[in-house]
């Protein structure tokens, strides 16, 4: 039959087709061959730097290339995040982006160099931090609804710490008075760990702060758990409900999350060999374990799911922001 024959142009557009195939799987299979970089937007310490040097080291181990964490500090992030998006797009290049870069900076920095979803290349959700609202014991509430209305008894006298105007504590904090419709008074400090300091000391009543920082705290009784900010409870304190659990604050969630990102254009078949070796790394049990120590969920998703995810957390603070009328300080 005449509609079974192949014509020579079609034969030639498949063998042409098939050899950029094989020659974009070769690439992909060669891939690196020399050190791959990994831009840190902050100082040494944090989730967002221990991710990458652990993941990075086993990475190392799988490429046989060093992997090197380079640091670039300053703007809240935005300096490191500017010189990952105008690198060249060969996938030597990464960058260590938390969360707050991607769905929150963008809303408070007017003047950003960068777009997230134009100058960035998805490439993987390396892993997630749980927050916790804690309060100083002297608080006489021992459940989220026994909070709410205790703030709306007291309007503006109840305190809430963070860790800056427009960091995870604070729009945790925000979204907490806006769903519960009550008046909290925000206090900023230069660092959560600030933020804990005064609300052991009792200087302030609550604030909601990764799991692992508080931890030691919440064993001891300084500080009192109410609910885990996020959709599933944490393992490490199990008895503590989430916010849906404990107040019926349905899609309430304020998670710490790092992704490592590329600049625009990477190559596809390399945003696919890095992301299925960094999903290998976390599951291995040293990164794991070197992992799960800080309190991080490992993830390794698809970069169709941190694509998603990017945009998702963008839109939960976008109008918060706008809102509020918060502005970088």
């Amino acid at each position: 039959m005449k509609g079974t024959d192949v014509s020579p142009s079609t034969t030639l557009n498949l063998v042409l087709a098939l050899s950029m195939f094989a020659a974009s799987a070769g690439l992909a299979q060669d891939f690196p061959t020399r050190p791959v970089r990994i831009i840190v937007p902050f100082s040494p310490g944090g989730p967002a730097d221990f991710l990458p040097r652990v993941i990075g080291a086993k990475l190392s181990q799988l490429w046989n290339q060093p992997v090197v964490v380079e640091n670039r500090t300053g703007g809240a992030g935005n300096i490191g995040m500017a010189m990952g998006a105008k690198a060249t797009p060969d996938g030597y290049t990464l960058t260590s982006a938390p969360g707050g870069n991607i769905a929150v900076n963008p809303y408070m920095y007017p003047n950003l160099s960068y777009d997230v979803f134009k100058d960035f290349t998805p490439i993987t959700l390396m892993g997630t931090v749980q927050n916790v609202l804690v309060l100083n014991p002297s608080v006489p509430a021992k459940t989220v609804p026994e909070l709410i209305a205790l703030a709306k008894q007291q309007p503006g006298k109840l305190t809430f710490g963070s860790g800056g105007v427009g960091s995870y504590n604070h729009l945790a904090g925000e979204l907490l008075k806006s769903m519960a419709q009550i008046d909290l008074l925000h206090v900023p400090y230069k660092g959560i760990g600030d933020a804990v300091a005064a609300m052991l000391g009792g200087q302030i009543s609550m604030a909601f702060v990764q799991v692992s920082s508080v931890k030691p705290y919440i064993d001891s009784g300084r500080l009192r758990p109410l609910a885990i900010a996020s959709p599933q409870r944490n393992p490490v304190i199990p008895n503590v409900p989430t916010m849906n659990e404990a107040g019926n604050f349905k899609g309430f969630e304020a998670v710490s999350w790092y992704a490592l990102v590329g600049p625009a254009g990477v190559p596809r078949n390399i945003v696919r060999r890095v992301q299925a070796d960094v999903a290998q790394a976390v599951q291995t049990p040293e990164v794991h374990e070197k992992m799960v120590s800080i309190g991080a969920d490992p993830v390794g998703g698809t970069p169709e799911q941190l694509r998603e995810y990017m945009r998702a957390e963008s839109d939960r603070y976008g109008p918060l922001i706008r809102k509020l009328g918060i502005k970088a300080e």
